[in-house]
Parts: structure tokens; sequence; C-alpha cells
């Protein structure tokens, strides 16, 4: 006799609040482990979770008393934290623009780089190694505060400023029909890459920070201060949340336009809303981690997969897992090479990759992108 165990099938009411406290558990245990890892100095979690909890404790009453040495408050919260923070940051701002697009934009290979937000970042990028150097000697500034936000914030304007230009040039009339959007971003693309190629090829000053340049552009956090990471974590709350503000909305546009319209949004004007905030949340990433490919693309689909295209799930649960991924593809990029680093853009892609096919392989024929 065949005796067959059937389990009881989950339904997404059920899974839905499963999925979303593993995520968010997984999260702070992950800042803890990722900040423990790396270095000569080993730090117990408990130490590491105590000097975090007494620095960011918002409570003057509550004390929690230094029972460790200077030297690992020091480790932790001036080299270790912030990075593995600004991963966390990173891999929700990009998931989230990520989803966003894929449902203003009904297209399933929407990812936060389509509406040349990558290109005006990288044409910023490096229009800062051609004039900040000049701008320091000329105006007498000083050129470690230059170099830590200098670069940062030219890489932010040229991102907002490339996806302004996109949704300009895809105005007809009052409208920005969903195909123009996409087609005026590859157009915007095509031609900031052009330039930002003539300016290196054409620039001593910059040809010679080529490989400094390319590291960038190929995706790493850089080592920003405590005031930049404020800045960067308060636009990148305010885009989550308007988004999460604007999930309902966002589902409307699995109607198409016209059904959108008829269920009462308000179309052309929640677009521009909606691009608007994916581009804050995009060019805040790019601004301290360069060009980190792939996972907004891949990261709202896995989520999609786990919890269906509901955009009040899918968001929260994508920046979730975007922060959690990030943090471990930046862990792996500094210990595959001792010595050096693996652009965190090429982690991101060569993990995230071959695990999403298999993932559309298992699940291809129930599938459903939008």
């Amino acid at each position: 006799m065949r005796i067959a165990l059937r389990l009881p099938a989950i339904s997404l009411r059920q899974r839905a609040p499963l999925v979303l406290a593993l995520l968010g558990a997984a999260l702070p245990l992950s800042l803890v482990l990722a900040t423990g890892y790396g270095g000569t100095t080993p730090i117990p979690g408990g130490t590491i979770m105590a000097i975090i909890a007494r620095h960011l404790n918002p409570f003057p009453f509550i004390h929690i008393h230094q029972s460790w040495s200077p030297n690992d408050d020091a480790i932790i919260w001036l080299v270790r934290f912030p990075g593995v923070l600004e991963s966390a940051l990173v891999g929700a701002a990009l998931s989230v623009a990520g989803a966003i697009y894929q449902g203003l934009l009904r297209n399933p290979l929407a990812d936060p780089f389509l509406l040349g937000v990558s290109s005006g970042a990288a044409l910023g990028g490096t229009l800062a190694y051609l004039v900040l150097g000049p701008l320091t000697l000329a105006l007498g500034l000083d050129p470690a505060l230059v170099a830590q936000y200098g670069l940062p914030a030219l890489a932010f304007v040229g991102a907002l400023a490339s996806v302004a230009l996109v949704y300009a040039l895809a105005r007809v009339g009052q409208r920005a029909p969903v195909v123009t959007l996409i087609l005026a971003g590859v157009a915007v693309s095509a031609i900031l890459g052009a330039a930002q190629t003539v300016i290196i090829t054409q620039n001593a000053q910059v040809g010679r920070q080529l490989g400094s340049l390319f590291s960038w552009l190929s995706g790493g956090i850089i080592e920003a201060g405590w005031p930049q990471i404020a800045v960067v974590a308060a636009l990148i709350a305010f885009g989550v949340a308007a988004a999460l503000l604007l999930a309902p909305v966002l589902d409307t546009f699995a109607l198409g336009e016209e059904g959108a319209l008829h269920v009462g949004v308000r179309v052309e004007q929640m677009k521009l809303v909606l691009v608007t905030i994916a581009a804050l949340l995009v060019a805040s990433a790019v601004s301290i981690s360069g060009l980190v490919g792939f996972v907004g693309l891949f990261i709202p689909h896995i989520c999609r997969l786990a919890l269906g295209p509901r955009h009040r799930l899918l968001l929260p649960a994508a920046a979730l897992a975007g922060s959690i991924f990030i943090i471990w593809a930046n862990v792996l990029a500094n210990a595959l090479i001792p010595g050096g680093i693996v652009p965190l853009g090429v982690i991101s892609a060569l993990v995230g990759g071959p695990f999403f096919l298999w993932l559309l392989r298992r699940n291809g024929s129930t599938y459903q992108p939008a």
C-alpha cells in the first residue's frame, strides 16, 4: 500500500504575513552579522548590537553602559556599520524603484535604470572627475570634503536631470505614453553614454583616472560619512513611504491607462509622481553606490513569485529583500579576492542572475509578471 503525504496548501493570505515577518527578522540579523564580518578584530554580536543601540538610542533617559573598548566602538560605528547600512539603503531603494517601474510601465523587463537614470548618473560622475579638481584649486576648497560629497552630488543631479529630460521629451500634448517614455529613455541613454565616452577619450585628466571611474561605474559602496548617510536615508525613507501610499494606484495601472482612468485615477499626474519617486530613489542609491545593476530587476520578480502582484505587499517585501541581498552581495564582493574588491554590480548579476533563472524555470508555467 502506497501512502502519499499531502501538505496543506498555504494561501496568499496566510503566506504574506509569514514572508514579511521572515524578511523583517532577517534584515536586522543581516545588519549585525555583516557588521561583525571582516577585519582582524573579532567583535561579538552582542557587543555590536549594544554599540549600535547606544549610538542610535533616541531616548536620553535610557542609558546603555559602555563595557567595550573605544577601539571597538570606533571600528563598528565609524568603519563597519556605515557600509553595511549603506548596502541596505541601496538594496531597498533599487528594489522599490524597480517594482514601481515594472508596475507603472507594465513591463516585466523594466528596471530602475530604464529611463536614463544610469546614463545620467554616469555622466554626472564623469563630469565630477573633470571639474572637481580644478574647482577645488580655484576656490580653495577642502579636497577631502569635495572628494566625499562632490561625486555623489553630481551623480545625484545627473540621474534626476536625465529622468526629467526623458519625461519632457516623451510628452505628447498633455500625455506621456508608456511606449514613448521607454523609447525616449533608450534614446537619451544612448546620447548621454556617447557624451560620456567623448569626455573620457578626449580629456587626459579623466583618462588618467579611468580605473577609479570604472570602479565607481561598476558599483561599489563608497565610504560616506554619517551626515551624508543621514541625508540619503531620509530621501530613501521618503521615497519608500510615498510609494507605499500610492500602492493602490500602482495596482490600477495593471488595468492599463484606460482602465485606471475609468476607476478614477488621474493617470498623467500619477505617472509623473511615480516616475519622480522612482527617480529619487535611484538617484539616492547611485550617489553612495555607483551603478549596481540587476537587483532592481529580479528582486521585485522574486517577491512577486512569493506574494503575488499587489503592491501593498510587494513594495515592503522588495525593500526588505533588496536590502538583505545587497548586504550579503557586498560582503561577498569584499571577501572573494583577499586585498581586493570585486565590483558590487558584478556580484549582484552573477549571484542573482542564476537564482532568478532557476526560479523562472521552476515557476514559469504559472508566473504572471504583472
